[in-house]
């Protein structure tokens, strides 16, 4: 059995469902990523492990323990908010020592803790200030250990760094991994961040509308998306969409015909209205087989790489240069474009369901 378990289930507030049938695992010390866009299920997926919501139906087993109707104070568990929560009246010492005299830990071992989580979590000089005193990275550091000086088993994190800027998030999501691998710990990350999914997870299980969708690491959603939403989710730019048919094995586009893709298609697929899938970085300049003329109508400069954007007949498409090749090019260009079919992706157009073998 895995470390975590959610088995298929179900939250309903009045008539709305939160959760439907849902269910993914966690193994041991494992940095796991809940991913999905907003309103997606993730925030009551961590309070229903957390024992903050009680589930209709379904089971939370954790440790090898059912805690689906525990109490919360037995769960072993700490959770991070988005907000923080922190006391505004109390110290950072205070703020961490608030758990710890909740639990009625003895003054020394309390103190021992507070040292050592302050130092791990480099906010020793702060000790003697007040929240509002403090920089957004020292109170995200201060509400991140206030969790772990509990020494939680499992630790929850509910887009802990959404209220931070661009560049203290890029850091702080280096110091949270840092932070799980040298403590061993095992957590779950709740996030409509793609940027962080990815550079953090070590599985990512994906969720949309309260049901699971996909879990895999990184490069297996990435190269094996399920359906057509997960190959949106996961890549930036997003994937290219075109419509499709397949036809004595070759696959017709709006604006031309390709040959078939290396990939399987499904025996058991049947839908004849398809999406052809493509990423950015999967078209290049070149004039072969499954090359088209496109004009590139915006350039999109990201200092190493540059998007073109790019119109062929009427449809837009994405795709991505390193910098020195694409300052050779200029808007309102034709240039010659190839997509690497092998690299691509058929999806039902109603269903969404990828025609392709795993």
């Amino acid at each position: 059995m895995a470390y975590l378990e959610l088995k298929n289930i179900t939250k309903k507030y009045e008539d709305l469902i939160a959760l439907s049938d849902f269910g993914f695992s966690v193994e041991k010390n494992e940095f796991a990523v809940l991913f999905g866009s907003s309103a997606a299920g993730k925030t009551t997926t961590l309070r229903c492990i957390a024992g903050l919501e009680q589930v209709q139906s379904g089971e939370v087993w954790f440790n090898e323990k059912n805690y689906t109707n525990s109490p919360i104070q037995g769960r072993e568990m700490a959770m991070v908010f988005q907000t923080f929560a922190l006391y505004p009246h109390l110290t950072t010492r205070q703020n961490l020592a608030y758990p710890l005299k909740k639990k009625k830990v003895d003054i020394s071992e309390t103190n021992k803790r507070i040292s050592e989580t302050a130092e791990m979590l480099r906010i020793s000089h702060a000790l003697d200030r007040k929240p509002d005193t403090l920089s957004g990275g020292e109170q995200q550091r201060l509400a991140i250990g206030r969790a772990l000086i509990q020494q939680p088993k499992l630790l929850l994190l509910d887009e802990p760094l959404a209220n931070l800027d661009a560049k203290l998030r890029h850091d702080t999501r280096a110091e949270l991994k840092r932070l799980q691998r040298d403590l061993n710990m095992t957590m779950v990350y709740a996030t409509p961040d793609q940027l962080e999914a990815l550079t953090m997870g070590d599985n990512i299980t994906i969720i949309k509308d309260g049901k699971f969708i996909q879990k895999g690491t990184p490069d297996e959603l990435y190269e094996n998306p399920k359906n057509l939403y997960v190959g949106k989710m996961i890549g930036s730019p997003e994937m290219n969409l075109i419509s499709a048919k397949i036809n004595n094995q070759k696959i017709e586009l709006p604006f031309g015909t390709i040959s078939t893709m290396n990939k399987k298609v499904d025996p058991n697929f049947n839908a004849t209205e398809l999406m052809f899938g493509i990423r950015p970085n999967d078209i290049s300049i070149s004039n072969g087989d499954n090359s088209f003329e496109a004009k590139i109508f915006l350039k999109e400069p990201l200092g190493d790489v540059t998007i073109l954007d790019l119109n062929i007949n009427n449809i837009k498409l994405k795709m991505i240069l390193p910098e020195e090749e694409a300052i050779k090019y200029q808007t309102g260009e034709n240039v010659n474009v190839q997509f690497d079919v092998n690299n691509s992706y058929l999806f039902s157009s109603d269903t969404g369901v990828s025609a392709l073998t795993a």
